[in-house]
């Protein structure tokens, strides 16, 4: 369901920047920092709000890790019992409002991070396969990119790269 959704997006996530670093930087008062660690901050709506709990090492981590430690955090935003040790320390965050029924939003960036990536519901959806059309399990990912810190092609790469990882399955 949900969890595992979340899991593949931050799994792809991860992956794609360990291939383009720049996308896993912040605009500091010093200049543009990348960090060493990739830590994916996970969006969690609650009724009063936004919460952004932190994977850390996501990158270091499996997919049954991901997903343990995405419905591990979302429990606890529910039952308000994060800690500060939670939020802090994301490197770029991963969106998602498919459980929402929402299929493609655009989601503002959280400070000091370069990027986000905003992912709505998988839903069936009617495409073209050569002459016919056939029916497919789709979502839509939006990323939303700071400029002072990258550009749009290579914000453009680093989401081709995403989605090859994510259509691969090579998890």
């Amino acid at each position: 369901g949900d969890v595992l959704v979340v899991a593949l997006n931050t799994d792809a996530s991860a992956r794609a920047l360990k291939d383009f670093p720049s996308m896993n930087s912040s605009f500091t008062e010093q200049g543009i920092q990348q960090h060493a660690g990739i830590n994916i901050g996970v969006a969690v709506a609650l009724e009063e709000g936004l919460v952004v709990p932190v994977i850390r090492n996501a990158d270091q981590l499996s997919l049954s890790e991901l997903a343990k430690q995405s419905r591990e955090l979302a429990d606890k935003a529910q039952i308000k019992r994060l800690f500060p040790l939670d939020y802090e320390g994301g490197t770029f965050t991963v969106s998602n409002l498919g459980m929402l029924g929402v299929d493609s939003f655009i989601a503002i960036i959280n400070p000091p991070q370069c990027a986000i990536l905003a992912v709505g519901r998988v839903a069936p959806r009617v495409v073209t396969d050569g002459d016919g059309i056939e029916i497919r399990s789709m979502m839509t990912a939006t990323l939303s990119a700071d400029h002072r810190v990258v550009d749009g092609a290579s914000a453009a790469r680093f989401l081709r790269q995403v989605k090859q990882y994510l259509e691969r399955g090579e998890f």
